[in-house]
């Protein structure tokens, strides 16, 4: 099927299209292949078109922006031949894209000289309809008959000396079509030519608001006559599974800790199908729908932080997870689900001052954890070597006790009221005195007296 636009329809999780490209009528034989995984989680990872090459024609070549405007929210262009791509669906760092609101722009690339070219494999990753790209690809010797090495938008590059090489468009026909994208335009000959100069047109992907410039995550150049590609971009192992219902997915990351899958697959993913969906439910809200894919990754990077949480994206210290696996590892999990679930900072505060303080976040996380996930481990409890010290918002596991008393003497709904009003951003000290009749003070001052009574009963 010879097409002037590559229109995909995106069914289940991949889809890879081999069509023939619109070309200039010397090259009808040149391939235009996508991959598409739609709305995925983890690293990215392909299954059929190769990843990103860190040793490619562009590598070392020149990227010149030719017409349009680099948003400042992301990448220079040297972020399109590193080698490297996004590591999740929105990282406009390591991302080029236009600026938003205007309509693209054009790129050229300067191999040096010219080459075999094999094949061009252009790279994207957002969730939205910033995933999918739209652009016209031209190429050229240098040396053609009036040949213009900038034609800017408005000249059409083929009375410039530019042969038109393919046109890509791998919109869905429905739905903004978020996911991860890989493009790669060959020919069947083996060689789409022999060219210096690569020129990219890119066009946005949607008119109805400013937010529809690809987030470009590379682009490479394959030379016929080179060396075999290496890639920078591990090959990723993955842990993908859901609950029964289907209605939540996970994947977890091992690649960086391979020694860790065995452990993630027996012991960690029961917890997370059990336990997921239960914190769900702990921490309800009218319209509001908790992420429904999550993404957990082990890291080398993370210094002396256990596990940390940013979005449905869950990071895990690979050394100290593996130092925990008969410990506190799982509990470390629950407790970045919780901030997965909390999902404060989705919603814009109604209140400039509705902001709950850490160690109400902290608190309800570590309550989950040790009062409900693992009670039996008696983690979080009051002692006669803690006492002097501890505080109702000392946060994590301190201030965990005091909601758990709060729920025992005063209120069993009490975490759930406070995670309502803390995701509206309606959080105010106040709350404690509407909901108990005393400020949040007294009842800190009420716990610590309870459990100084207690020790001094146990002795």
């Amino acid at each position: 099927m010879s097409l002037s636009h590559v229109h995909l329809r995106a069914i289940g999780f991949l889809l890879l299209g081999s069509i023939s490209a619109a070309a200039a009528a010397a090259r009808a034989e040149v391939r235009v292949d996508v991959e598409y995984q739609a709305n995925p989680i983890g690293r990215f990872a392909l299954e059929k078109l190769p990843l990103p090459a860190d040793n490619d024609a562009a590598t070392k070549a020149e990227f010149t922006l030719i017409d349009g405007r680099r948003d400042p929210n992301g990448g220079e262009l040297a972020v399109l031949h590193d080698g490297q791509v996004p590591n999740n669906e929105d990282q406009p760092s390591r991302s080029f894209f236009f600026q938003a609101g205007t309509d693209g722009g054009r790129i050229r690339i300067d191999l040096g000289r010219a080459i075999a070219v094999k094949q061009i494999n252009t790279y994207s990753w957002h969730r939205s309809s910033r995933g999918p790209q739209v652009f016209s690809l031209y190429a050229a010797v240098g040396d053609e008959s009036g040949f213009d090495a900038a034609p800017k938008r408005g000249v059409d590059p083929t009375t410039a000396g530019w042969k038109r090489i393919a046109e890509v468009d791998t919109r869905p026909k429905q739905g903004e079509g978020g996911g991860r994208y890989a493009v790669s335009i060959s020919d069947s000959a083996g060689v789409v030519g022999r060219f210096r100069y690569l020129l990219f047109d890119a066009s946005r992907t949607q008119q109805r608001d400013p937010f529809g410039n690809t987030f470009f995550g590379e682009i490479d150049v394959i030379d016929a006559d080179g060396p075999p590609p290496s890639t920078l971009v591990e090959k990723a192992r993955l842990i993908t599974f859901g609950t029964d219902d289907g209605k939540y997915q996970f994947v977890i990351d091992a690649t960086e800790a391979p020694d860790l899958a065995e452990w993630s697959e027996k012991s960690l993913k029961p917890v997370i199908v059990e336990w997921y969906p239960k914190i769900v439910d702990l921490l309800p809200d009218e319209g509001f729908e908790a992420p429904k894919r999550i993404s957990l990754r082990f890291r080398n990077d993370m210094g002396g932080t256990p596990a940390s949480a940013a979005g449905p994206n869950v990071n895990l210290n690979a050394r100290w997870m593996q130092s925990q696996i008969r410990g506190e590892a799982c509990g470390a999990v629950v407790h970045e689900l919780v901030h997965v679930v909390q999902s404060y900072h989705s919603r814009r505060n109604r209140s400039p001052n509705g902001t709950a303080p850490g160690w109400v976040v902290e608190g309800i996380a570590d309550y989950i954890r040790w009062f409900l996930y693992e009670p039996q481990t008696r983690g979080a409890e009051i002692t006669a070597r803690n006492l002097d010290a501890a505080r109702y918002d000392a946060s994590y596991r301190v201030s965990a006790n005091f909601l758990n008393w709060i729920v025992k003497t005063y209120d069993k709904e009490i975490v759930a009221k406070l995670n309502s009003a803390a995701r509206a951003g309606q959080y105010d000290e106040g709350l404690w005195k509407e909901w108990t009749g005393k400020t949040v003070q007294e009842l800190g001052d009420e716990w610590k007296n309870h459990h100084a009574q207690r020790i001094k009963a146990r002795r």
